[in-house]
Formats: structure tokens, C-alpha cells, sequence
């Protein structure tokens, strides 16, 4: 008699793969993608993430609105958006396969937890017969687990409750797609122990449902749809990585700006509002570096605390929303007309008024550089991406201190919490500005401008002779008095606008992405976009159109070059996330006849989106 040795199914080979992971607001699909990713990360995978949360604080469970979904693409070559359309979705409830189902290619797969499809979830998520019962996911591979009881069996042995062992289920799905993917879990079962130190009953009925969740996937070959896959390592330069999101590059970068500028303190001042309040929460770790937070009562107040400790010689940053700065936008003046520098970090949301608080928008462009009462500039920065945010940072301390000007840097709700691997800089690599307080009491005048920026004096309060007023009110060019005189008035607006119109000959101008100088069509960017536009553009190139990709980080001034550069080609077409901003300074700075192709549905630029535009002019 013989034997007949049973072989697993060899895995299939994929070059990128999204997945997205999407449940009820509690459901931990938020920790799920992280963990995820980090297992990505250590696997050597390039990759982007897109977490998407719910408006709600607490939405009732089971509905639509309540969804709270990650995805991550992630593959072997230069991976820069977070995917168009998803191969893998993991629906832990009805509302999560309402909301995300549209997104998922035919011929992808979904799983779902059959247990959460009650006839009470599917009533709450509006469906009047369970999809799993019917032909309307005839397009698509399903696969059907229960989920829940598949959990609770492998954390019985710890003791949880039914609630308990319910919180666990994400573990269990999160150790199926780490098998599908064959990465490893020593990383999650090490931030698991680390996290639930205090409570190891906890930590172990995790570990053990993340386990089983790897295991169903190991040994149970249950249809030919559920096999394994591999993903290449990307490509990537020599060094040392780390996932960052857009909110440490900027916590960090503007840390490394401090200790770049030689100052002392930097104190953050800010009031909590999505989705700034991250950077707060971040900051608030970095007291060992020489930060310090303060929460203040309302949004006025965390602008005035950021003012007056630049007035007393510290780093003033304050953060918000579009809302939040709209509140600042009084202390904005007067960091303007004292001419303080300040940093404030815009993390842009989709508005007006509330609107949709936890979904990303290009929106405060034309508040960032014309918001205020009377003529009041001020230095507008965008990162492009989650790494360029501690770029980003760095420039807008370097800026404001050699400048003494406020600068606003304008990121948004998707870079705000998005992720991607991030090569970690030598310090040694990193620039150097060192700012110099004014001693000298010979000639001093509070107002006395540096002939080269226009900046007048910093000086700290009590330094000896050098006793001296500022405020709102205008004062006189010379002596800094106060001074109500039409001509003098004049003078010193026209002061203030050729200090921050003179920032364009100390930043680099401006270059391609990719393409060439000149030809039939230019997309112009700028935020967040990148990615999608910068494929976009490669998709198109690679279809023998000629078309470039010009991403815009300084957006006030503009770099000294733009104008000329945009004039080399035939069409400028604008995609952003907003209804058409960009395109309006432009068209306003170079009487160029840009084009517009606006997206406010609080999500980021599919590549699809901006390739098809490319296509309709090209």
C-alpha cells in the first residue's frame, strides 16, 4: 500500500496587493492595519496606508456611518498611493461590506464574519436579505468564516468574557492576512505583551487568537480561493527605516529645526480638533528634546500662548483645522504686525463649518494666503508626503526665524495619519541655521531691518538696554513708535510685503517631478496629491504622451521660477482637493489659462481619476 504525501498549494506571486481592513468603529480595525503594516515594514515591502475613521465619536454599532476602514498597498516596487481599487477587503459587519464593497475589483476577495450578519446588523447596515444568501457578491470570491466563534474557541482557555473575547476578533483576522501574505507576527505579539503589560490575560488571549487566526490559514486549505501569496521586497536605498506617519514628520521635524536653530524651547500651544490633535498628543512625548505643550481653553488663547513664548525668544508653534485657524486668524495678525516668527501647522479637513471633521481636503489654501483682515502676508509650505512632512517642518523653523515671520504649513486629515517607510536622516545630515538674539544695544531700534531679509531684531525680554515695545498697533519705520502717519503706514505694509515676497530668492526654485521642462501638458500639484498625480503622470509617459508632473511645495511666495516654467507648456491642468484654488492664484500670479480638476468627496485623488484627465488633453 502507498502512501500519497498531501503538498500545500504553492503560493502565487503578486507585485502589489491592496488590502483594506474595515469594521464597526470598535472593532480595532484601526490597530489591525498598523499591525499590519508594521509586520509589511519589517518584511522589507514598500507601502502607503490610508486610514479612514468615522465622523462620529461613537457611532451605534452596526451602522453605516460607524465604519471605521484601513487599507494598505503595499508590494515590491515604489509603492506612492494607498491603491484605487482594493483586491482584499475584510468585512467584519454589513455596514463595512455596504460602505466598502464598491471599492473591491471584480474578482477580489472579500471575508466576512458570518456571525455579525444578524438580521438586526443587516436591518441597521439596509439590507432586507443577507448578501451572503444571494448572487449580489457573485462577482467576487467570499469567504465565509465565523469569525467570532473561531475567537472565542481560541481564547476560551484564558478566562475573557463573551465582551472580552468579541475585542479579539480582529487579532484573528489580522493573523489570517499576515498567512495569506506569509509575514511574519513576532512583531505583533510583541507589541501585544507591551501594550496589555498590564493585563496578561489580555495580552495572551490576543496572542492566542492572533495565532489561530494563522494557523485556519496554515491548515485548513479550504477552497482553492484561499491560498498564499508573495510580495518582492521593494528596491529600496541602503539605511535605516521606519514607518512614519505625516504627524511624527512634522512632531519630529520640527524638533530637528530647534535643535537646528540653537533654540532653546519650543512650546506648542494648541486646543484639540480633528485632526491636528494628534500633533499635540505626539509632541507631548518630546519633553526630554525641549518641547513643551500646553492645552489651551480655546483656539485664540493657543495662538496667543504660541505668540508671546516667540515674544519671550522661544519656538511659538500652534496647530489646528481649517475652523481652528479660522478662529486664529486675529493672532495671526499680530504675529504679522510684530513680526514674530511662529509656526502653524494646518491639518486641513473637509468643510465648511464642521463638515466632514475626519476626511481630508485641500481647503484652507485661500485662507493660508489671503485669510486676514488688511494686507498681512505670511509664508505658506506644503509637504507632498508622510516623510517630506519632517522636511517640511524643519524649513517652515528655518523660515520663520531667519525671516521673523509666521509660516503656515498646510497638510491635511490623509497625511495627518497616513504611513510609509521613512529613511531615517544621519544627524550629521541635518541643516544647521543658528539663530542669533540681539545683544547690542548700539543704534537699537525694535524695527531695524537686517538690509538682506527684512527681518528686524530678535530680541528676548530683559536683555539689558534693550527694553523696548511691540504690539498691534502700527508702528513707526524708524523708531518703532507708535506712529498713526498715512505715508509711514504705507511704507511699513510695503516693508512687510517685500520681506515675505524676498523669501523666494532663499528657496530653491522650482523643479520638475518628472518629465520634461517644457511640452503639451503640465500637471501642477501640490499637498498630498503627489502620489496619485506623480503615477498619473508615469502611467501617461508611458503611454507616449508628453506630459510632466510639477508638484508645488512653496506656496507663498511661489518660487521665482514658476511663472516662466509653466508658460513652457501648451495646457496646465490642476488637480486638487478642493474646489479649484490653486488654479486661482495661478491664473491670478501668471494669467495662465490653467485648468481645473477638482475632488471634495473627502477622499484622496485616485490615479484613474487624474490619468483619464491627462488622456481627455494629451
Amino acid at each position: 500500500m502507498t502512501s500519497t504525501v498531501v503538498r500545500p498549494p504553492q503560493r502565487e506571486s503578486r507585485d502589489s496587493v491592496v488590502i483594506r481592513f474595515a469594521g464597526d468603529s470598535g472593532d480595532g480595525m484601526q490597530v489591525t492595519g498598523s499591525q499590519f503594516t508594521l509586520e509589511t515594514a519589517l518584511a522589507g515591502s514598500d507601502f502607503s496606508t490610508f486610514p479612514d475613521f468615522p465622523a462620529e465619536i461613537r457611532a451605534p454599532t452596526g451602522t453605516t456611518f460607524g465604519v471605521s476602514a484601513f487599507q494598505i498597498h503595499f508590494g515590491g516596487g515604489d509603492v506612492m498611493t494607498p491603491g484605487d481599487a482594493v483586491d482584499v477587503l475584510v468585512a467584519m459587519n454589513p455596514a463595512a461590506l455596504t460602505v466598502e464593497l464598491n471599492d473591491l475589483l471584480v474578482g477580489g476577495t472579500v471575508i466576512v464574519d458570518t456571525a455579525a450578519f444578524t438580521e438586526r446588523n443587516l436591518t441597521k447596515a439596509g439590507y432586507t436579505r443577507s448578501p451572503l444568501e444571494d448572487d449580489s457578491l457573485a462577482r467576487y470570491q467570499v469567504l465565509k468564516f465565523d469569525i467570532t466563534k473561531l475567537t472565542a474557541d481560541a481564547v476560551k482557555p484564558h478566562g475573557l468574557s463573551s465582551r472580552e473575547a468579541h475585542l479579539c476578533r480582529n487579532m484573528w483576522a489580522l493573523g489570517l492576512l499576515l498567512w495569506m501574505y506569509g509575514y511574519e507576527r513576532t512583531a505583533s505579539v510583541e507589541w501585544l505583551k507591551k501594550k496589555f503589560a498590564k493585563k496578561p490575560l489580555i495580552a495572551e488571549a490576543n496572542i492566542a487568537a492572533l495565532n489561530a487566526g494563522h494557523a485556519f490559514g496554515e491548515t485548513a486549505e479550504m477552497t482553492e480561493h484561499l491560498v498564499g501569496y508573495t510580495v518582492p521586497k521593494a528596491d529600496v536605498r541602503p539605511g535605516r527605516y521606519r514607518t512614519i506617519t505625516g504627524t511624527e514628520g512634522l512632531a519630529w521635524g520640527l524638533v530637528a529645526g530647534l535643535r537646528a536653530s540653537g533654540v532653546e524651547k519650543l512650546v506648542f500651544a494648541g486646543y484639540p480638533i480633528t485632526p491636528a490633535s494628534a500633533l499635540l498628543h505626539t509632541l507631548a512625548n518630546l519633553r526630554a528634546y525641549g518641547v513643551v505643550t500646553f492645552q489651551a481653553e480655546d483656539e485664540i488663547a493657543a495662538a496667543g500662548a504660541a505668540l508671546g513664548a516667540s515674544y519671550a525668544g522661544a519656538l511659538g508653534v500652534t496647530s489646528s483645522s481649517g475652523p481652528g485657524i479660522a478662529l486664529k486668524t486675529e493672532m495671526l495678525g499680530l504675529a504679522i504686525a510684530t513680526e514674530l516668527p511662529l509656526v502653524v501647522i494646518d491639518s486641513q479637513r473637509a468643510g465648511p463649518s464642521t463638515g466632514m471633521p475626519t476626511k481630508a481636503e485641500q481647503s484652507d489654501l485661500l485662507q493660508a494666503v489671503h485669510g486676514r483682515n488688511a494686507d498681512a502676508p505670511l509664508v505658506v509650505l506644503a509637504p507632498m508626503t508622510t516623510a517630506d512632512c519632517f522636511d517640511i517642518a524643519i524649513e517652515a523653523v528655518r523660515i520663520a526665524t531667519k525671516y521673523m515671520t509666521p509660516v503656515m504649513v498646510l497638510s491635511d486629515g490623509y497625511l495627518a495619519h497616513a504611513a510609509q517607510p521613512w529613511r531615517i536622516p544621519r544627524e550629521a545630515d541635518l541643516p544647521r541655521f543658528p539663530v542669533t538674539y540681539r545683544t547690542d544695544p548700539e543704534g537699537f531700534q525694535p524695527f531695524l531691518r537686517d538690509p538682506e531679509t527684512l527681518a528686524r531684531p530678535w530680541v528676548k525680554p530683559g536683555t539689558p538696554t534693550l527694553e523696548h515695545r511691540i504690539g498691534g498697533l502700527e508702528r513707526d519705520y524708524d523708531s518703532g513708535h507708535i506712529s498713526y502717519d498715512p505715508d509711514n503706514h504705507a511704507r511699513m505694509t510695503k516693508a512687510r510685503a517685500d520681506k515675505i515676497a524676498g523669501v523666494a530668492r532663499d528657496i530653491p526654485e522650482q523643479a520638475v517631478a518628472l518629465g520634461e521642462d517644457h511640452g503639451k501638458l503640465a500637471v501642477v500639484g501640490w499637498g498630498s496629491t503627489f502620489g496619485a498625480i506623480h503615477r498619473a503622470v508615469q502611467i501617461a509617459r508611458d503611454e507616449g504622451r508628453d506630459v510632466a508632473h510639477i508638484h508645488i511645495r512653496y506656496l507663498s511666495p511661489f518660487p521665482r521660477n514658476l511663472g516662466d516654467l509653466l508658460k513652457r507648456y501648451g495646457r496646465v491642468l490642476v488637480p486638487e482637493m478642493n474646489n479649484g484654488q490653486l488654479v486661482r492664484l495661478l491664473r491670478a500670479e501668471y494669467l495662465l489659462p490653467a485648468e481645473s480638476l477638482p475632488k471634495v468627496t473627502g477622499k484622496p485623488f485616485r490615479v484613474t481619476d487624474i490619468a483619464q484627465a491627462i488622456r481627455k488633453l494629451s
